[in-house]
């Protein structure tokens, strides 16, 4: 494989125009074709087996009203109360509106000041355009606006418009350019990465939208791929590039240089690109399609961040000559270091005192990881936007004027089927009766006459502790069998639920298959152990900050949020798989370079201060910039990126800092050779994979081994 990639680099240096030329083509096609036929996003978190989900495939089968989108209209009196006859006005024109099936008659609160409309639409809101659609419903209600009411926009269209894209990778691509500048000091080589990276990404991008025509891909997909694929992408030119610039101070030509790059670092960047994308297939597990989909969104993208790392970046490389060295570097006898002199002596340092640094950084990571022992997951909603925005005041509204639980009603569904019709007053008596409920709805009936749902409205608010509770009592207090609850609190308790219980097995088998993956390309079992631990100690580290963050509210209005909120529900699936994934990367890099000098030299303690000062520039400036682009993320406006930018900008810091040089020369200066130790029996039957472009570790190996 290494003699491979080394004909490859090589080529591709010898014969850049002819690479640079495909993924020009490869590029404008894969736009092309997605400009034209790609699919729409769609969000599908169906939750199979749960008792809101078969709630609402009853309701949706039953009641065709209620089986498109919805938005809420609330209109606001500063004086007085609400005009009936404007309201009708209104209502007459919302009617008229592509899609609208129906609007409910207006909803007066109890002092006038206040009305609510819901329009109903006749289909979902993924088959809607929300932006354009949110413009039609403030036309349709222009009379109101200009008769001097607030007018403000709630439920599923208006919460599912997203604030114009690019300002987060812009924050993430200027920072990273400034930190290559002041890495290599040369704009050819700081601009490299980039536009590598770049390429990559939109390539996967346009993937994306490919994907979206054979499967409901989550409209969140692309901007969770664009933050770790821009990461990664950076992080693995930067790599290669690093180990050619080597090549060069050293007196190799360029074609040998990048060709010999691209078989050392490259092959590492193969892996780790591997390792993430296993991480990714973890979500496959949780069993939510729109999960699924953003795991296979992100491993496209960062696919085609290691091709073009591996083909495109070494015919840039091939183009750009000498250039990427700084100018008095380029001058015959001039060297580059790439050893950082005090990484070497504080590695050494550590390695000389490995028991009070070990634990001193444990005890750091656990007390970070500490706040995530009382960590709430919950979904975000239209509570958790800026006071600005017109969702959330519209939540203000509806709480200030009809009560807190108007935001998340119940729809408590019954199958006529299985329920005798004359049972529904009495159920509705019962309903009214259980502590915080605070409203129930007369009985409605299908028009079939085959099933009724009625509509509850609880005491608390969506994001309440107290739902749960309630939808718990109700469930298992008052419903007969063939009823179900469901709606957007309902939803919340079961997402929130299912997704706990699927996060253990997702970190079982993500946590399993990269064991075994590093075990093969190390051939070690305790390098491998140690590695997974130590990013279980990262990921728990930076779910901690996530709740003392968001949760605690240190920091949240920083960051553009009114209030604390729950740590998302979402969070803790997709942030292990990714975060697991990327944290590989730097494991990879650094185990390959000290396991490199220890095939060399057989010194188990000077391997560890020799790779990571050969490493430690290169992977402290990869996780500057990826830190950077992850806290550019963090200005998204939505809650869900915004959390994964903070959660993954924590981890990689962590990751970067205290994991690389403290635990890992602390550990491996205890373990010594025992680093290496692999039993007799699998070293016969692993196969020999080559990380470092040298012949099998073969005889070398057999020497070092600890008995």
């Amino acid at each position: 494989m290494s003699r491979l990639l080394y004909r490859l680099g090589r080529a591709a240096a010898l014969r850049p125009w002819r690479f640079i030329v495909v993924w020009l083509v490869l590029i404008g096609a894969m736009a092309g074709i997605a400009g034209v036929a790609g699919g729409t996003l769609h969000d599908n978190y169906t939750l199979s087996g749960t008792g809101s989900q078969e709630a609402r495939d009853l309701l949706e089968d039953r009641f065709p009203a209620l089986s498109g989108a919805d938005a809420r209209v609330v209109v606001h009196a500063k004086s007085g109360t609400v005009d009936q006859a404007a309201l009708g006005t209104a209502s007459a024109e919302l009617r008229k509106l592509p899609h609208v099936s129906a609007v409910d008659p207006p909803q007066p609160s109890k002092d006038g000041a206040t009305a609510l409309m819901t329009v109903r639409y006749s289909v979902p809101v993924t088959d809607l355009a929300p932006k354009p659609t949110l413009e039609l419903l403030r036309d349709a209600t222009g009379n109101l606006d200009k008769a001097g009411y607030q007018v403000e926009f709630g439920g599923q269209v208006p919460e599912n418009v997203t604030a114009p894209g690019g300002v987060a990778e812009a924050v993430g691509i200027v920072a990273a350019l400034v930190i290559l500048l002041l890495a290599f000091g040369s704009v050819v080589a700081a601009g490299l990465p980039l536009a590598v990276a770049l390429a990559g990404l939109g390539v996967g991008v346009s993937g994306i939208t490919l994907l979206a025509l054979f499967t409901n891909v989550a409209t969140t997909s692309p901007t969770l791929a664009s933050m770790v694929g821009l990461g990664v992408g950076i992080d693995y030119a930067l790599f290669i590039l690093t180990r050619h610039r080597e090549g060069l101070a050293g007196g190799l030509d360029v074609p040998e240089s990048v060709g010999r790059a691209i078989a050392t670092a490259g092959m590492s960047v193969i892996f780790a690109g591997f390792t993430v994308l296993l991480a990714l297939c973890g979500l496959v597990l949780s069993r939510i399609p729109s999960f699924m989909t953003m795991g296979f969104a992100t491993g496209l993208v960062v696919a085609a961040t290691v091709l073009s790392a591996v083909t495109l970046l070494p015919a840039v490389l091939g183009l750009s000559g000498r250039r990427v060295l700084r100018r008095r570097d380029r001058a015959a006898g001039a060297t580059i270091s790439a050893e950082s002199p005090r990484v070497r002596r504080w590695a050494e340092h550590v390695g000389r005192h490995p028991w009070p640094w070990l634990v001193a950084a444990l005890l750091l990571m656990l007390a970070l990881a500490a706040p995530m022992l009382g960590m709430r997951t919950w979904p975000s909603d239209a509570s958790s936007e800026p006071t600005s925005n017109t969702v959330r005041q519209s939540y203000d509204l509806v709480a200030d004027a009809y009560g807190p639980g108007a935001n998340g009603t119940f729809l408590v569904a019954a199958d006529l089927e299985k329920v005798d019709a004359s049972a529904l007053p009495g159920l509705g008596q019962k309903l009214s009766r259980v502590d915080g409920v605070v409203a129930v709805a007369p009985a409605q009936l299908s028009p079939d006459r085959t099933a009724a749902v009625i509509i509850v409205t609880p005491k608390y608010g969506p994001q309440d502790k107290a739902v749960t509770g309630l939808v718990d009592r109700i469930r298992a207090d008052v419903l007969p069998p063939g009823t179900e609850i469901t709606g957007l609190t309902a939803t919340y308790v079961d997402l929130s639920r299912v997704l706990s219980e699927r996060l253990w097995p997702v970190i079982g088998v993500v946590v399993a298959t990269s064991f075994i993956m590093l075990m093969i390309v190390f051939r070690s079992v305790l390098a491998p152990l140690k590695a997974a631990a130590m990013n279980l100690l990262s990921i728990g580290a930076a779910y901690g900050v996530l709740t003392a963050v968001f949760q605690w509210g240190w920091g949240a209005e920083l960051l553009g949020l009114p209030h604390s909120v729950p740590v998302s529900s979402f969070i803790l699936l997709l942030m292990f798989a990714v975060l697991f994934g990327v944290s590989m990367d730097y494991e990879v890099f650094l185990l390959s370079r000290v396991r490199e000098e220890w095939l060399r030299s057989g010194d188990a303690h000077g391997s560890v201060s020799t790779g990571l000062a050969a490493t430690g520039r290169v992977i402290t400036s990869a996780a500057l910039i990826m830190v950077a682009v992850f806290l550019g993320f963090a200005m998204d406006p939505g809650v869900i990126i915004k959390q994964m930018g903070v959660g993954l900008a924590a981890a990689v810091a962590l990751d970067a800092t205290i994991v690389r040089l403290v635990l890992v020369p602390a550990t491996m200066a205890l373990l010594g050779r025992a680093n290496w130790w692999l039993p007799k029996p699998l070293a016969r039957v692993l196969p020999n994979i080559d990380l470092h472009g040298a012949t099998p570790a073969g005889d070398a190996e057999r020497e070092h081994q600890p008995a």
